[in-house]
């Protein structure tokens, strides 16, 4: 049969490693124990400050704003996110050889979901800023409908994400265009997701870069009646702030790379 058109899903795991020329062992070495007990140990951690987090925003009434709502989903998604590596160190090294196709689709396919709420909050947490910000807002006047209707739509795009590969934009029916980092994801499908993460990092950048310069024209205009260290002050909290935010979302794409690439 034509290879083109059948599709290898019975295959073991190991038959797409080795066209791949991915290594993959079945037995235990010691780097494979220091990777899963290092990977399990920043999990537990991830997974607790983000259950703090959470909670200090549910139990303190100063939090219930739009903003916070949102920060407590970005918890929401590194808590998420952390489970997803607990369950990908639970199978991986070789463990992996163990897994049918669907068990890795799986493992991949929870970290894929985790990562893209991350970015898509950090992006809907950028634009809350901006608007507040222009508006001369302390906070957002989103309703709680319509924020419970944005962390909705967040996950559901996120979880869409998620499924894209198993629901069939993988390589198993069309091996010749398999990845070398990821032996069952498409080729397509890892550019489309470096794109989309890329254009979701380039309207961040482009949405803090007009709130960093609309301040500093502000902090310039008000120089008179203020201070300059206060002024000083306030620019370089406003870019510590952007640096956080653009970094965290850079650390997702390049962790996300990372995986790929370093885990079996």
């Amino acid at each position: 049969m034509n290879i083109s058109t059948r599709c290898y899903k019975n295959e073991s795991i190991k038959f797409f490693y080795d066209r791949s020329d991915k290594n993959i062992s079945a037995e235990w070495h010691m780097r494979d124990y220091v990777v899963v007990s290092l990977g399990l140990s920043v999990c537990v951690i991830v997974i607790l400050a983000n259950i703090l987090v959470m909670t200090a925003i549910f139990i303190n009434r100063r939090f219930h704003f739009p903003i916070y709502y949102l920060l407590g989903n970005l918890a929401a998604a590194d808590l998420f996110a952390g489970i997803s590596y607990m369950y990908l160190m639970f199978h991986t090294g070789p463990w992996t050889i163990k897994l049918t196709t669907d068990q890795w689709l799986l493992r991949q396919n929870l970290v894929d979901t985790s990562l893209t709420a991350s970015v898509a909050n950090l992006l809907a947490i950028a634009v809350e800023r901006h608007q507040t910000i222009f508006t001369m807002q302390l906070h957002s006047q989103m309703t709680n409908r319509r924020v419970v209707l944005l962390i909705v739509a967040i996950w559901g795009v996120a979880v869409f994400m998620g499924l894209v590969p198993f629901m069939g934009w993988h390589c198993m029916c069309s091996l010749h265009t398999c990845s070398t980092m990821a032996p069952l994801y498409s080729r397509s499908y890892l550019v489309f997701w470096a794109v989309l993460n890329l254009l979701t990092f380039s309207i961040m950048m482009v949405v803090y870069t007009r709130i960093f310069l609309y301040v500093r024209h502000k902090s310039q205009r008000m120089a008179l009646h203020t201070s300059e260290i206060r002024q000083k002050e306030t620019v370089v909290n406003l870019m510590k702030t952007v640096s956080m935010i653009l970094g965290k979302e850079r650390w997702c794409t390049h962790k996300y790379k990372n995986m790929l690439s370093s885990q079996p």
